[in-house]
């Protein structure tokens, strides 16, 4: 009752902003310079009070220290998918494409934006404060947000941070209604909190629900789905822009997280993560929901009194099937993992896929972050340029489903090192013909349509990787430092366009991106280690050690 209290005062507060955007329509929603009334004042007010409510009714009651949990889970790897994965599946993917519209729609506003606050941009260089403000801001947002959501899914569990983020989608969807720009700068971070949040503890509730079998092309096919995320940012772009104005396009984010909050019910706490809290009667009724089964560990399994991380099939070199279950792929006789399975990688795994991490980031937010503004600069016409974005996106949307087949049923491992090569040649084909390719439209569809659609499926793949190779006690921390630093190469990229004052050309950040992006390819290829199909909570040593939780 006091989240639902909480999720009513914050987009009621919310939607006591939208009377001064419709006053604003005689002057095509420009609000620079108007002063905040009462009524949005007092809206700003309730979204406090709606916001502090909302956590408070999201933290785990107060309970006695649990017993021991002599449970771990193995998914019914062989079955077919159930009807409450479909919803969850479902769900998550409007959660996802919600999600990356956010920071997406930082290239299609920036022009706008910088136009009605006359800030300084490509194509007003002798404006005001510098547009990159805007993009930095919310980029900046979305790495604290990874560290904090990760770090939130860790102490309170995956389903409320996720349903947190959705309250913040809706109380931050008030940057379109900010009427000074630093009021937009402020609220741009807020919405990049919730949006850097909701990524990776998705993939960490998906990674830990979802068959082994099912895991892999799910999480990938989800995650790339960003590039729908992109195209339908561009349409609409260009059919509401027009009329009316850039602002709406951060209005929207109220409904859809409105529609997101509607849909909770197909959303479950993971049971590895009740499990390791001790609420072992409510992982039950989520594990015969989902489909899953208990195993129980045998007496050579971790000290009396404590529980462990590893809460996946064959967790540890101890543990047994409960009668009628066989040992989950990708372990040894005794349940535990493979000797030598998943340690071989080291320090150059993780360097590898910090680099990808890195990569995902300077392209998304460094390379194509500017491409609108890129190509207006370089001649083309506003609508065409979102035109050219939103087919490119359209035209490598197959690209996604793939690299989700083949991450799942084919390889992890060289899916990552493939893609990753294949993003490479379009940047590097950028980096040598510069503006020069804006004067053949076919060339210049084909060459934005590999890395639009192939950066979002990368980005998808480092944070499924991640939340593949951790063990639970620390995956969502851990998912979320990852999937913050895919946004750090974008913060990093912004500092320098800050520092010089002007936005980077296209020729510079496809380079910045394909250097770290090579480097990867062959750490990851020399390194890396199969994921597909192995048990969930396989860490990266010979062994796992488990955890002690108090």
């Amino acid at each position: 009752m006091v989240f639902w209290t909480g999720t009513a005062l914050g987009t009621l507060g919310a939607a006591l902003h939208l009377p001064m955007y419709v006053e604003a329509r005689s002057m095509h929603y420009h609000m620079a310079g108007m002063r905040p009334d009462a009524t949005m004042n007092i809206g700003m007010a309730v979204i406090v009070l709606g916001v502090g409510l909302v956590l408070w009714g999201l933290l785990p009651p107060r309970r006695e220290k649990a017993a021991p949990v002599e449970l771990r889970i193995r998914p019914l790897d062989d079955s077919r998918l159930r009807p409450a994965h479909v919803g969850l599946i479902v769900v998550l993917t409007l959660a996802v494409t919600i999600d990356v519209m956010k920071p997406t729609t930082l290239s299609f506003v920036a022009p706008g934006m910088a136009a009605e606050y006359h800030l300084t941009s490509p194509l007003h260089p002798d404006g005001g404060p510098p547009v990159a403000l805007l993009p930095f801001s919310g980029l900046l947002g979305t790495v604290v947000g990874s560290l904090l959501w990760g770090t939130l899914a860790d102490r309170i569990g995956r389903r409320p941070a996720i349903l947190f983020a959705g309250v913040l989608f809706i109380t931050t969807s008030v940057c379109g209604a900010m009427p000074s720009f630093t009021g937009n700068l402020v609220m741009c971070f807020f919405m990049g909190v919730s949006a850097g949040g909701m990524l990776p503890v998705t993939f960490t509730l998906l990674a830990e629900t979802v068959p082994t079998r099912h895991r892999g092309w799910l999480l990938v096919l989800i995650g790339g789905n960003a590039a729908l995320a992109y195209a339908i940012t561009s349409q609409l772009a260009e059919s509401l822009m027009p009329q009316y104005g850039w602002r709406i396009l951060w209005l929207v984010g109220m409904p859809t997280g409105v529609l997101l909050l509607l849909l909770n019910r197909w959303i479950p706490e993971s049971p590895r993560y009740l499990l390791l809290a001790g609420r072992a009667d409510e992982a039950r009724a989520v594990m015969e929901r989902f489909g899953s089964a208990a195993v129980t560990p045998a007496r050579t399994g971790p000290p009396a009194g404590s529980r462990t991380a590893e809460s996946g099939p064959g967790a540890e070199s101890g543990t047994r099937a409960a009668p009628g279950t066989r040992a989950a792929p990708g372990t040894g006789a005794g349940g535990g993992p493979r000797a030598g399975g998943g340690h071989q990688g080291g320090p150059l795994l993780l360097a590898g896929l910090l680099l990808l991490a890195l990569s995902v980031g300077i392209v998304t937010y460094g390379f194509q972050l500017w491409v609108p503004t890129d190509l207006q600069r370089m001649g083309v016409k506003d609508m065409d340029a979102d035109r050219i974005l939103r087919n490119a996106a359209l035209f490598g949307l197959p690209l996604n489903v793939v690299a989700a087949l083949a991450y799942g049923f084919w390889s992890s491992k060289w899916t990552a090192v493939g893609l990753s090569a294949l993003t490479v040649v379009p940047l590097v084909c950028f980096t040598v013909l510069g503006d020069g390719v804006a004067d053949r439209r076919g060339l210049l569809m084909a060459l934005l349509a590999v890395p639009i659609a192939s950066i979002y499926a990368l980005g998808a793949i480092t944070i499924a990787y991640a939340a593949e190779i951790f063990p639970t006690a620390r995956r969502g921390g851990a998912t979320g430092r990852v999937a913050g630093l895919t946004k750090f190469g974008g913060v990093a990229m912004l500092v320098l366009t800050l520092l010089s004052l002007t936005a980077p050309e296209l020729g510079v950040t496809a380079a910045a991106g394909a250097i770290p992006l090579a480097a990867a390819v062959l750490l990851l290829a020399v390194a890396g280690v199969e994921t597909r199909h192995r048990a969930i909570d396989d860490p990266l040593d010979v062994r796992p050690r488990p955890v002690e939780v108090p």
